[in-house]
C-alpha cells in the first residue's frame, strides 16, 4: 500500500481516574498519595481504547495523562511516573529496571503507541499525530547531535527509550516488531481509517484539521483501488460520503471485487452531506506521512 498525504478537575475525580491496582501482596499502588508510581498511562489510554470508561472520567484521565506523561520538550510518552526506585512493594520485575529505563518510567513504545490510539478514538486526530510523529524515530536524528544523543538505529522501531537522568532520549532495545506493529495499525487503521474486514472496507479518517486531504493506493489480490480522501471543511473526522467509480456506497461502505479493473474510491470529510459525484479538484501538494 502506498499513502500520499496532501499537506494542506476535580480532586476525587482525578484519583479515581488513575485507577488502583494492586501488587501479589495487596498493597496498593499507582494513587495519587505514593511518592512513586502515581500515574501509569495503561489505565488511562483503555479507558478511552475500551469504550468502558464514561466520558467525564475518560477526559479527566486523558488530561492527567497529558499532564504528567508527555514530556514534548524530550519527545517522551512515558509509561508512568514518578519511577520506581526506593518502595520496599513488591512491584516485580520492572523495580530490576534503573528509574527511566524501560517499563520503570521510560516510553515503553507498546503503550505509547496507545496514548495516540486513545486519543484518536476521542476524536482528536491533531493530537493524535502529534504523539505520533513523536515516536517516530527519525525525528530523533535530525542531526548529529542527536544521533549521539538516540544512540541506536533511527530507522527502526525501538521498543523503548530512556527517560534516566544523564540518558534521557536514549533508546533502548530497537527492531521490535510489536512495537512497529502497533505503530503501522494506530497510523493506518486509526488515524486514516482504512479498515478492511473479509470482502469489505471502510474508510473512516481521524486526522489533523489542517490535512486538505489523503490518497491511498490498494492492492486487493489483482485489483488496484485508488482511494481519495477530502476534507474540504477541514475537520478532524465525520465521513459524508463515500462513492465508488462515481456512485455511492450503500451504508458507506466498499464491497472489494477482484476483477483486475481499476476502481476510484471517493470519501469526503465534512459536516454536511456534498453532492454526489462533484469531486473536489483542488491543488494538492504529494508527502510522505
Amino acid at each position: 500500500m502506498t499513502v500520499f498525504p496532501i499537506s494542506g478537575k476535580s480532586e476525587s475525580r482525578e484519583k479515581r481516574s488513575l485507577g488502583k491496582p494492586e501488587s501479589r501482596e495487596n498493597q496498593t499502588l499507582l494513587i495519587t498519595e505514593n511518592a512513586e508510581g502515581r500515574i501509569d498511562s495503561l489505565p488511562q489510554t483503555w479507558a478511552a481504547i475500551s469504550g468502558a470508561g464514561d466520558w467525564d472520567h475518560v477526559e479527566v484521565a486523558l488530561r492527567s495523562l497529558e499532564e504528567n506523561l508527555v514530556r514534548e520538550a524530550d519527545n517522551l510518552i512515558l509509561l508512568l511516573t514518578p519511577p520506581f526506585d526506593k518502595t520496599t512493594a513488591d512491584i516485580g520485575y520492572i523495580k530490576g529496571y534503573p528509574p527511566g529505563v524501560r517499563e520503570n518510567g521510560g516510553q515503553y513504545t507498546h503503550a505509547a503507541t496507545w496514548v495516540a490510539l486513545a486519543f484518536a478514538r476521542r476524536g482528536d486526530g491533531d493530537k493524535a499525530v502529534r504523539l505520533l510523529r513523536m515516536l517516530n524515530p527519525v525525528e530523533r536524528a535530525r542531526d548529529e547531535k542527536d544521533c549521539e544523543r538516540y544512540k541506536v538505529e533511527p530507522y527502526v522501531m525501538p521498543g523503548d527509550v530512556y527517560s534516566l537522568a544523564g540518558h534521557v532520549g536514549r533508546g533502548g532495545w530497537t527492531w521490535y516488531t510489536g512495537a512497529a506493529a502497533w505503530t503501522y495499525r494506530v497510523w493506518l487503521e486509526e488515524i486514516l481509517g482504512f479498515q478492511r474486514r473479509g470482502d469489505t472496507l471502510t474508510i473512516n479518517p481521524v486526522i489533523p484539521k489542517d490535512w486538505s486531504g489523503f490518497r491511498l493506493r490498494y492492492r486487493f489480490q489483482n485489483t488496484i483501488y485508488r482511494i481519495t480522501v477530502e476534507n474540504p471543511d477541514h475537520c478532524s473526522r465525520g465521513v459524508t460520503l463515500v462513492e465508488l467509480d462515481g456512485v455511492a456506497a450503500a451504508d458507506k461502505i466498499v464491497t472489494l471485487r477482484n476483477d483486475a479493473l481499476p476502481h476510484e474510491v471517493r470519501v469526503v470529510l465534512g459536516t454536511e452531506p456534498p453532492e454526489l459525484g462533484s469531486s473536489a479538484r483542488g491543488r494538492h501538494s504529494e508527502q510522505t506521512s
